[in-house]
C-alpha cells in the first residue's frame, strides 16, 4: 500500500511538468537553452526576412527577397535574415551570439536536410542583434568549416564597416549579396578602401624614390644599398599585410525550412 501511495505521488508531481512542455492552446514548446523563440516568429518559406528590430528599409527588403528567392530556386540554398533588438528579449541574456544563432538555426530547421536522397544542409543564417552590437553568419552542416574564411571576409569587409557608419540596412544587403555569391561559388566583391589607404601607398612610394635619389647623389656604397633594400622590403611587406588583412534546368520549388541544422561554421562580428 505504501508503494502505491508513493507511486501516485510521483505521477502527480510529474504531470505539471509534462503539461508545461505542451501547454493548452497548442503553443510550441520553449526552445533549447531556455530561449523563447515563440516571440520570434519564423518567416514564411519564401519570405526570408524576420526584421524584428526594424533595421532594413522597405526597398532593401524587396532587394533581399528577390536575391534570396532566385538563389533558393536555382541552388536550393536559403539565406534567412533575422534582426532582433537583443538576445535578452528572447531569453538569451548573457548568451554568446554563436550559441543563440546555432539554436535558432536548428529550431527553425533552416535549409533542406536531404534533397533527392542526398544530404544537403546548405542553409545560411544572418543574425543581427542591435542592442548587443553583434552579428553572426551561421552556416548549415554541408559547409563544414570550409567557408569560414569567406564568411569572416564578408563580416569584416561588407557588414561591420557599414554598421559602424550607422548604415544597418546597407550592411545587411551587402552581406546578403556576398553570401549569395559565396553560395554560387562566385568571387566576392572587394571592399571599398578608405582614402588614407591610398595616402599610405603614395607616401611609401615617395619615400622610396627620395631614398634612391639621395643614395645616388651621395654615392652610397653597396652595403648601404643592401641595407635600404632590406628596410623597404620589410616596410613593403608590412604595408601589404596591413592593407590586405581580413581578405582573405528546373529550379527548386520548395521552401527555406526543411529540417536543416547548423554545422557550427560561420563568422561573428561586432561594432
Amino acid at each position: 500500500m505504501l508503494l502505491l501511495v508513493l507511486a501516485g505521488a510521483v505521477v502527480a508531481a510529474a504531470m505539471p511538468a509534462y503539461g508545461a512542455r505542451a501547454p493548452a492552446g497548442g503553443q510550441a514548446e520553449t526552445a533549447p537553452g531556455g530561449l523563447d523563440f515563440q516571440s520570434l516568429p519564423r518567416p514564411g518559406d519564401r519570405d526570408f526576412i524576420a526584421d524584428m528590430a526594424g533595421m532594413i528599409t522597405p526597398g532593401d527588403k524587396e532587394k533581399i527577397k528577390k536575391l534570396c528567392d532566385d538563389l533558393l530556386t536555382k541552388k536550393a540554398t536559403p539565406i534567412i535574415v533575422v534582426t532582433i533588438e537583443s538576445m535578452a528579449s528572447h531569453g538569451g541574456a548573457g548568451m554568446r551570439i554563436e550559441t543563440f544563432a546555432r539554436l535558432l538555426f536548428d529550431q527553425w530547421g533552416i535549409g533542406q536536410a536531404k534533397l533527392g536522397g542526398k544530404t544537403w544542409n546548405t542553409g545560411i543564417l544572418l543574425l543581427v542583434s542591435k542592442d548587443d552590437r553583434k552579428a553572426r553568419i551561421e552556416l548549415g552542416a554541408y559547409w563544414k568549416r570550409d567557408k569560414d574564411d569567406l564568411a569572416r571576409k564578408i563580416m569584416d569587409e561588407q557588414i561591420v564597416p557599414r554598421f559602424k557608419e550607422g548604415d544597418f540596412s546597407g550592411g545587411i544587403v551587402a552581406g546578403v549579396e556576398s553570401l549569395d555569391k559565396m553560395a554560387r561559388g562566385l568571387e566576392l566583391p572587394t571592399r571599398k578602401r578608405p582614402w588614407w589607404h591610398y595616402g599610405l601607398i603614395v607616401g611609401f612610394i615617395g619615400l622610396l624614390i627620395f631614398t634612391v635619389v639621395s643614395m645616388i647623389r651621395r654615392g652610397g656604397s653597396g652595403w648601404a644599398w643592401l641595407f635600404w633594400a632590406a628596410v623597404f622590403a620589410v616596410l613593403g611587406y608590412l604595408l601589404y599585410s596591413f592593407l590586405t588583412r581580413g581578405r582573405g534546368g528546373g529550379g527548386f520549388g520548395g521552401g527555406s525550412f526543411g529540417g536543416g541544422f547548423s554545422g557550427g561554421g560561420g563568422a561573428t562580428g561586432s561594432w
